[in-house]
């Protein structure tokens, strides 16, 4: 049986890849999923806590976790269409390239 640590050893190692992409890459796509990851990464923490808690028949967690990936879905899809804008308007999605956001 896995403790709580090993989940907490495994979500804080997601955060670090997510951050990795998030900061190191210049591609916006790759810099989305690395957010993504990150969320990810504190829904397993959200899970792990609940599942180790003295009552885990309260149900919080699953509530707080529900709520995370509604915000994370509404998260993904406004930054897809911005990609996708300013994609059409730069023809790019190079971080670097994109250096001014005027019309």
């Amino acid at each position: 049986m896995t403790t709580l640590a090993g989940y907490l050893t495994l979500s804080a190692f997601i955060f670090a890849i997510g951050l990795a992409g998030a900061l190191t890459r210049r591609n916006a796509i790759i810099v989305l999923i690395g957010i993504e990851l990150m969320l990810n990464a504190a829904n397993l923490n959200f899970i792990a806590f609940w599942r180790f808690s003295e009552h885990p028949e309260a149900l919080t967690g699953i509530m707080f976790v529900i709520f995370s990936i509604g915000v994370a879905a509404a998260e993904a899809a406004v930054g897809l269409a911005l990609i996708i804008a300013i994609y059409r308007h730069f023809k790019t999605t190079n971080l670097d390239q994109i250096h001014t956001m005027k019309g």
